[in-house]
């Protein structure tokens, strides 16, 4: 009796030696070499967990003329593939019309027993690096799909364009490990020899837009403002926030800054100002949660002199100190409730009374405020005024953690690493450092709970362990914080009543994938109509307008 061995099974309930499968195809029989390495006694076979074996490749113009022209180029490097090796499903890239991929498939399929999948990518050029990145990142996600530890993957590198192969390479050596291999006439099948370890560290340089600029121009979106260079970014989400930013900054206007700690608000805070015509007169930071509840409204607006025991002198307020310019309040949300009084009137009025004054002091200030909190939620709870949330809510800003931050982390790598080397540069025995490959790909794979402050803080600490001028993995790991694990979220596992609201929880899941396929999609409608599983572009403009998500 013989069997096949459990990884030859994949998916299939009722799986046959490969050999049997394919002479009933009507495909060329098998090797004699390849007989032997199938036919297994059954007791000596080890039974595994099935593998599912998968290949990815884009479609090219040989692969297209085999069905008519097979004398002259032969099977093509796809189906020369699926005949080689044993694939269970094959994922392929198209960036040609429908009709004319078509005919192919048809072929394709009747002489193979693997699965095949078309996935359509329109690309702009056949050198776009970031397009072909992102279409061959979608492509490998959907090929793994919910199945990614059980599955065995392979890109193929011949069929398609060389910017293609560079980016198979790249992935298959860092975020999707896989099988990189090649096929030709003359040596068939055969394993990718790969002879240098590629990582992300050069993902910057491959994925760099040389047409960005024409792109902004032809988009009719705002020039460039140097007051924003030093937030460092590349991806779209960040993108579409400055643009926000630097409309909003000429603009008379409170502005709220919303995000999780550590994502930089007081920075963006700081290039409104200087976009703004304020940019000569005070900016000033005001920790609205670390000024102790008795002392706030002091701080904020000032004392006369015996106003409270120790005011042994006159004091003004910062709303005094920023006159003219900007005051910036973080921390919003820990504001008590007798101070978000008095800071609405201010803003309302125009005035500030200091701690024991009979008459209010004029000041001209433009308010920008920032927090952690979800405050339509303190409103819900009490904690927060709702007359103070749509006084200073009139320009809104939400920035996103670093882990939706899809192709900053690379850049922000090196921008603060060099940082880093200038804060220690007059130390004693100062090495200017650098990152090794395998430690920025530690980086690259950490969840950044803490954001961009716990990307810093952990680049000083890898650099103030390492030895010697390159930071080494072991470096990197030493420095990282451990994380908690994330408490797991059940949409469906929620428990009724206790303030459960249906319809916000419908608006929370709509928005979040709506955003994320928008994002995906580079702004192309018809894509992310697809990414979310809308039947066209006008219905998920439709949804974008009922849940108000900007497109």
């Amino acid at each position: 009796m013989f069997v096949m061995p459990a990884h030859h099974c994949g998916h299939r309930a009722n799986a046959r030696p490969l050999v049997q499968a394919r002479q009933e195809q009507g495909n060329p029989a098998t090797s004699e070499t390849a007989r032997t390495r199938l036919l297994v006694p059954a007791q000596d076979v080890l039974y595994r967990p099935a593998v599912r074996k998968v290949l990815v490749a884009w479609i090219g113009k040989t692969d297209l003329r085999a069905p008519t022209e097979s004398q002259l180029v032969g099977l093509g490097p796809i189906a020369q593939a699926l005949d080689g090796r044993a694939f269970d499903e094959a994922f392929l890239l198209s960036d040609y019309d429908d009709e004319v991929i078509q005919p192919y498939v048809k072929w394709l399929r009747k002489r193979s027993s693997s699965r095949v999948e078309v996935l359509y990518e329109k690309l702009s050029g056949p050198t776009q690096f970031g397009e072909i990145y992102q279409a061959a990142v979608r492509g490998i996600e959907r090929a793994l799909g919910d199945r990614r530890r059980e599955t065995a993957l392979a890109l193929h590198l011949s069929p398609g364009t060389p910017a293609m192969a560079a980016v198979w390479i790249i992935l298959g050596k860092t975020r999707f490990p896989a099988e990189l291999i090649e096929s030709s006439r003359e040596h068939g099948v055969r394993t990718a020899s790969v002879p240098f370890d590629l990582s992300a560290e050069f993902l910057p340089d491959l994925l760099r837009e040389p047409d960005e600029r024409l792109r902004q121009t032809s988009g009719g979106e705002p020039p460039e403002a140097p007051e924003f260079a030093d937030i460092i970014h590349k991806s779209r989400v960040m993108d579409r926030l400055i643009q926000r930013a630097r409309r909003v900054a000429i603009r008379n206007v409170p502005v709220l800054i919303e995000g999780e700690s550590g994502t930089g608000k007081e920075m963006l805070a700081r290039a409104i100002h200087r976009a703004s015509p304020r940019r000569d007169r005070p900016f000033i930071a005001v920790n609205c949660g670390a000024i102790p509840a008795e002392l706030v409204e002091s701080e904020l607006f000032g004392h006369e002199k015996g106003a409270f025991t120790g005011a042994t002198q006159q004091r003004k307020g910062h709303f005094e100190a920023a006159d003219g310019g900007t005051l910036f309040l973080d921390e919003l949300g820990e504001l008590p409730g007798p101070a978000q009084v008095k800071l609405l009137r201010a803003i309302q009025e125009g005035e500030v009374v200091r701690l024991g004054a009979s008459k209010a002091t004029k000041v001209d200030v433009r308010i920008v405020a920032a927090t952690n909190r979800t405050l339509t939620d303190e409103i819900a709870s009490g904690r927060f005024r709702e007359d103070l949330f749509y006084r200073l809510a009139v320009a809104v800003l939400n920035i996103p953690p670093l882990r939706e931050r899809s192709g900053d982390l690379g850049v922000l790598i090196d921008r603060l690493l060099a940082q880093v080397n200038q804060e220690a540069a007059t130390e004693p025995g100062f090495k200017e450092k650098k990152i090794s490959t395998g430690a920025r790909n530690l980086l690259l794979s950490h969840p950044w709970p803490g954001n961009v402050r716990e990307l810093l803080n952990t680049l000083r600490r890898a650099a103030i362990w390492s030895d010697a001028a390159v930071i080494s993995s072991e470096d990197v790991r030493e420095a990282l914080l451990p994380t908690a694990p994330a408490a797991k979220q059940d949409v469906l596992g929620r428990p009724l009543g206790g303030g459960l609201n249906l319809p916000d929880l419908m608006r929370d899941v709509a928005r979040h994938y709506l955003g994320r396929a928008m994002d995906e999609a580079h702004g192309n409608k018809t894509k992310a109509a697809e990414l979310v599983g809308l039947p066209s572009y006008q219905t998920l403009t439709n949804w974008l307008a009922k849940y108000k998500v900007q497109s």
